[in-house]
């Protein structure tokens, strides 16, 4: 964590109001900004923000599958605070959303996504990620499709689970939806950043960065 980094909440102090879309207004409870280390070299984006997580106001935790994404990222030593903390203790990883607000009765649309995606390229813009972990299909589409040059229908996360994409800038390590997720595909995940990722120098992909 960064010396100049107050809390993980929101480090960015990014509009804790915001009423872009104006059909989840009503519908939210909150809205839900990145969280985690500021000079994090893995970033970590889902779809938008579970129940949950939305009681938590921490993106990726709770049940509904960030119980399993926080397990993950403490077995790989990112995480230092058990698997149901609502307000993890993190380094060097951040947890952010495609979109910053939850209906409870639909997933975004595209629409929003679109409107959402200012917060989430100045949160990679400020962070300067070395990886970027897209958790679930739609997140992976999203940032393949802006930082890869392959085409939109090419991408699959079942199948790209646990691999290493190539991007402008960093690297892509896919997950599949934690919810859904087999206890053999968590190996897999764990068992490829360890093998791939972690052992070898991954910051060649931007250069070294003074930390």
């Amino acid at each position: 964590m960064d010396a100049t980094q107050e809390e993980f909440a929101n480090p960015f102090g990014m509009d804790a109001d915001c009423e872009n879309c104006e059909r989840l207004c009503d519908a939210r409870d909150r809205v839900i900004h990145g969280y985690g280390d500021v000079g994090a070299e893995f970033l970590v984006v889902g779809e938008r923000p579970t129940a949950a997580a939305e009681r938590n106001g921490v993106p990726l935790t709770g049940e509904g599958g960030g119980e399993r994404v926080q397990s993950i990222f403490a077995d790989l030593g990112f995480v230092r605070s058990p698997p149901d903390a609502t307000e993890p203790d993190v380094q060097n990883v951040f947890f952010t959303n495609l979109t910053r607000c939850r209906h409870p009765d639909r997933v975004p649309t595209d629409e929003e996504v679109t409107t959402c995606e200012p917060f989430l390229n100045a949160e990679i813009r400020m962070i300067n990620p070395q990886i970027i972990v897209p958790v679930g299909g739609r997140a992976l589409r999203e940032l393949a499709v802006a930082y890869t040059t392959r085409r939109p229908d090419s991408f699959d996360v079942e199948s790209e689970h646990a691999t290493t994409i190539r991007g402008r800038g960093f690297e892509i390590v896919p997950m599949r939806e934690p919810d859904s997720m087999t206890d053999d595909e968590a190996a897999a995940f764990l068992d490829h950043m360890r093998e791939n990722v972690l052992s070898r120098d991954y910051r060649q992909t931007k250069g070294r960065r003074s930390r």
